[in-house]
């Protein structure tokens, strides 16, 4: 069986992680109709059928699926090494963009960048926290935050940093008016702030005690899309509020918020970085990484 290029495999990398032909030739400085003729080759080379076209998408077959799912990480560490060979002996500058969820721009992120910048100081981050989903390819992001339930299967993903943990907060003076709960469902019967997504979306509160897992949905007299307002309104005593425990930390302190049901809210996974896997990894994303990798 004749052997397969490197640049024939990631080019049909490149297809499946954009579902078209015309943007994997994009990237690859190429003509759409010499992308889709390198594919056909490779296919007969190899003799399996590795993408299924159709006149609107493009997406592997079990075949192309199981190959791309080993050459993955090989493709990423062949990249990650013809990085290192240009940007040896060279100053890392640039511009890194990041899309990230507000929660790890302000929890995650925001502790990391100074000593990244002090490390880089010709390396510009440019920051996006935004709480909808974004194509970060589309979009010209470098890189994106997501947590792990939310990442897409053909991104590169890079843990960020220690678990976090969800706390339920209330005033004491509306702990005082209404009582403890003693458990979650106890929360349908007391006034609750939510948040509502940019997609219009309003999640469940989720528990955890001893691999049970208790999903609500609480009712109350404020709905927002401002984590802080709804953190405010807490601390006034508008309602009980599920938040990260970063944002809640110091208001529990100084004794404005009391945390209940702790026993129900065990730590999570954190974030993560993820990025597309490319040849030529910009060299402010490669710095990140490694800089994230060394701080593990």
């Amino acid at each position: 069986m004749m052997r397969a290029s490197l640049t024939d495999l990631e080019l049909l990398a490149a297809v499946a992680r954009h579902g078209s032909f015309r943007r994997a030739a994009a990237e690859a400085g190429i003509a759409p109709s010499s992308a889709t003729e390198r594919i056909r080759v490779l296919e007969d080379r190899l003799g399996a059928r590795l993408l299924n076209r159709t006149t609107r998408s493009v997406s592997p077959t079990e075949a192309g699926a199981a190959l791309l799912a080993r050459l993955g990480p090989a493709l990423g560490e062949v990249a990650a090494a013809l990085d290192a060979v240009g940007e040896a002996g060279a100053a890392i500058s640039g511009t890194l963009r990041i899309n990230a969820p507000p929660p790890a721009a302000q929890l995650v992120l925001a502790p990391l960048l100074p000593a990244f910048l002090a490390q880089h100081p010709r390396v510009v981050v440019e920051l996006a926290a935004e709480s909808g989903f974004t194509d970060i390819v589309r979009d010209g992001f470098d890189a994106g935050v997501r947590y792990g339930e939310d990442l897409a299967r053909d991104m590169i993903a890079v843990p960020l940093g220690v678990p976090q943990r969800y706390v339920l907060v209330a005033a004491p003076s509306l702990v005082a008016a209404h009582g403890t709960p003693a458990e979650p469902q106890a929360l349908l019967r007391l006034p609750c702030i939510r948040l509502r997504f940019s997609s219009g979306v309003i999640l469940p509160w989720e528990f955890e005690q001893d691999g049970r897992v208790v999903s609500i949905r609480p009712e109350g007299p404020l709905v927002t899309s401002d984590a802080h307002l709804a953190l405010s309104a807490a601390i006034n005593g508008v309602g009980f509020f599920v938040t990260f425990e970063g944002w809640a930390r110091e208001a529990i302190a100084a004794g404005k918020l009391v945390s209940l049901l702790e026993d129900w809210l065990p730590p999570f996974e954190g974030p993560f970085l993820y990025y597309p896997s490319r040849r030529h990894m910009p060299a402010a994303l490669r710095a990140f990484i490694d800089f994230i990798r060394a701080r593990r």
